[in-house]
């Protein structure tokens, strides 16, 4: 039987929460409240962590920032087989250099973009993938064809699977469709969930994962929701599900990681503000990310 669980030998299993980074008010990095922020997690039942994507606002960080991130978090988390780092660059070359101090730093995968500086091919797709899995570093593949413009379809995926570049993918697309197609032409590629809002569906596919956005504010509820929707109770599932999916939806909001890091504040956790070209959210859509964030809290989701 597949297990859906976090092992040292698979360690992009389960539940990775992709981190949000507490900025102070001067729009630093505050790296003791993300150290307590790693703990919290993994304290409350996830898995391990994703340093340096989306969500961490990888693209502002300085070079010096991004390592010590990936620092801080695998000495967070107690063991650097729980810390994923985010490794997608502009080129190739920085990806590799990243998921080589990924390697360094002791982490147990990493999660690689497809080149986005253009429409990338098959073959420059495949030769950005295997320069990255030459760390030596499991690679988990990220499928964001709207943000990347690459789509990695499933016969893609059963190319890079083949090539030995990628063990997994996380599919962030929302068409549960594809989750039966990669097992047809992969079977052997695990599949993790890439959107908080498909969830349920994809965990009913047999995904074996869950790259996760609103952990961060509700990491017992959602490791709840995630086992039993791993596991086919629905009678559980369904119920926390429908309950949490106002704020699952946001995760594929453009806003996501305003929206998460307010969510965050509110349950009384450390948010913080974001770096520009992200802008604080406007005043209808902080409301609606308040009031889902506050019932939640009164269902008792924690």
């Amino acid at each position: 039987m597949t297990t859906t669980a976090w092992t040292p030998d698979r360690p992009w299993r389960g539940i990775m929460v992709a981190t949000a980074l507490p900025l102070r008010e001067d729009l630093s990095i505050d790296y003791d409240a993300y150290a307590e922020h790693v703990s919290h997690l993994i304290g409350n039942g996830c898995d391990g962590v994703v340093p340096n994507g989306s969500l961490g606002e990888y693209q502002t960080l300085t070079d010096d920032e991004r390592a010590r991130v990936v620092r801080t978090a695998v000495a967070a988390a107690g063991d650097g087989a729980r810390v994923m780092p985010g490794v997608a660059a502009y080129g190739s070359a920085e990806s590799r250099r990243w998921a080589d101090q990924a390697a360094e730093a002791g982490c147990g995968s990493v999660l690689l973009l497809p080149p986005n500086t253009y429409r990338a091919d098959e073959p420059a797709v495949r030769a950005h993938y295997a320069e990255v899995a030459e760390a030596g570093l499991p690679v988990v593949a990220y499928n964001n064809p709207f943000d990347t413009r690459v789509d990695l379809t499933p016969d893609l995926l059963a190319a890079l699977h083949g090539d030995g570049t990628v063990v997994a993918v996380k599919e962030f697309t929302g068409d549960v469709r594809r989750a039966y197609e990669i097992a047809e032409v992969a079977p052997e590629l695990d599949l993790l969930i890439g959107a908080d809002d498909v969830l349920l569906e994809l965990a009913l596919a047999g995904a074996v994962g869950w790259i996760a956005g609103y952990p961060n504010a509700f990491p017992a509820t959602c490791v709840e929701l995630y086992d039993a929707a791993c596991a086919g109770d629905l009678d559980t599932a369904l119920p926390l599900y429908r309950s949490l999916h106002p704020l699952l939806r946001l995760d594929s909001k453009t806003e996501f990681v305003q929206a998460i890091k307010l969510s965050m504040d509110i349950v009384g956790r450390r948010g913080g503000p974001t770096r520009p070209p992200r802008s604080p959210l406007s005043g209808a859509t902080e409301a609606l990310v308040r009031s889902a964030t506050e019932k939640a809290m009164a269902a008792g989701h924690r």
